[in-house]
């Protein structure tokens, strides 16, 4: 028995709204769908699911049969068959000739779009499509710095500075994102300079991803130029850039000066939130200012900040260091009775602790503790933290 048009269509498009691809891909070899008159969306739905179960030569027919018929496809359909030839490799003139379909029909690339090529295409080929994006106001996103990765960051760097690739603004401002990626400090820098050397204008993004790497790298001379650089581009620090202060003064063991950032991020007409309170807290704990810690966490509550299984396992990390397992015991009783559980790693951050004052007797005294407390600790819980206890006692 032959189903009707109408309802082909509409399996197919609850199929590709649930995700179900898999499901679809076996379907659709059962189903012609070649021999349906399908709309532009079910048919692209049909050419993804395709595409997500490596049954590529069946989406490429698909999308030729719904050329010959007729049909306009979107730029959803062509970034779709983008990722089929890429993933076919060796398909680069295919996603030429796609590149310029979409151009031809007046459709403009989406991130997805320049993202997807990059994927496929070599050190020279991401350099004309990085040309495309600025072309089209594209903004590279992450999943484009994970492809310049992939095509070798520094042969794309060494490009620009050697003269043979022109240094536009997206370039440059993506290989200063994409090194900050990679936590490669040498490589965003430079990069970050010649986007100043050329006059661009920068955006807080850069500015605060820069920033963040400094320090990361407990820069503080060079995260206060940041800072003076803000001011004098006309730039306010927002909550991401006083955060960024935080951690560096936690870093670098000035955590009174971190409590201070709290008053000046109030003072810019901006409310600290659960990050900005849970460095301090940390800043405190490094230090062994447990009290001090404490009196953050009245103010973080006072303020209407609740405190989240991070700030509770910086005291138990401060507690369990120290020995004080009656002090970390309190905070597992206290997160579970005001409803902010423990995760996994705050019962290793106890365990750990037990096993490196050698209270091996105690350690198990633990666990058989939290199965009481705890109802939301089941076997596999139990069977993780006996994994933690026998390494820890191996090492």
């Amino acid at each position: 028995m032959r189903v009707d048009n109408l309802s082909v269509e509409h399996i197919v498009k609850i199929l590709g709204r649930e995700s179900q691809y898999s499901i679809a891909s076996k379907l659709f070899d059962i189903i012609p769908v070649e021999e349906y008159s399908l709309d532009v969306k079910a048919c692209t739905t049909v050419l993804h699911s395709y595409a997500r179960t490596g049954k590529y030569k069946r989406a490429i027919e698909i999308f030729e049969k719904m050329k010959e018929t007729g049909l306009d496809p979107t730029l959803v359909t062509y970034n779709v068959m983008l990722d089929v030839y890429g993933k076919m490799g060796r398909s680069w003139d295919k996603i030429l000739e796609l590149l310029d379909q979409i151009k031809s029909r007046g459709l403009v690339f989406d991130d997805f779009t320049c993202s997807t090529v990059i994927s496929a295409c070599g050190r020279e080929e991401a350099l004309n499509i990085f040309k495309e994006m600025e072309d089209n106001n594209c903004v590279p996103d992450a999943i484009t710095y994970n492809e310049l990765v992939a095509v070798g960051i520094e042969k794309v760097e060494n490009e620009i500075y050697d003269g043979h690739v022109f240094p536009s603004w997206t370039l440059l401002r993506t290989l200063v994102l994409t090194y900050y990626k990679c936590r490669q400090l040498r490589g965003m820098v430079r990069a970050f300079h010649q986007l100043q050397k050329n006059g661009y204008k920068l955006d807080m993004v850069v500015i605060n991803s820069v920033l963040s790497l400094f320090v990361q790298n407990k820069k503080l001379e060079k995260a206060h130029e940041m800072l003076d650089l803000i001011r004098n581009n006309g730039l306010k620090p927002n909550l991401v850039t006083y955060n960024s202060l935080i951690d560096l003064y936690a870093r670098v063991g000035d955590c009174w000066k971190a409590e201070e950032m709290l008053k000046e991020i109030r003072n810019s007409g901006l409310n600290p939130d659960v990050v900005s309170y849970n460095t301090v807290i940390k800043g405190f704990c490094k230090k062994g200012l447990v009290q001090e810690a404490i009196r953050i966490l009245q103010e973080m509550t006072n303020n209407g900040i609740q405190p989240c299984p991070i700030t509770f396992n910086t005291f138990l990390s401060c507690y369990a260091g120290k020995g004080l397992f009656a002090e970390a015991d309190e905070v597992i009783r206290y997160m579970i009775e005001h409803g902010c559980m423990p995760n996994e790693l705050s019962y290793k951050i106890v365990i750990d602790g037990y096993i490196k004052a050698k209270k091996h007797k105690e350690t198990m005294d633990f666990v058989s503790k939290i199965k009481e407390i705890d109802i939301s600790f089941d076997d596999q819980s139990l069977k993780k933290l006996a994994s933690c206890i026998r390494e820890g006692l191996e090492t």
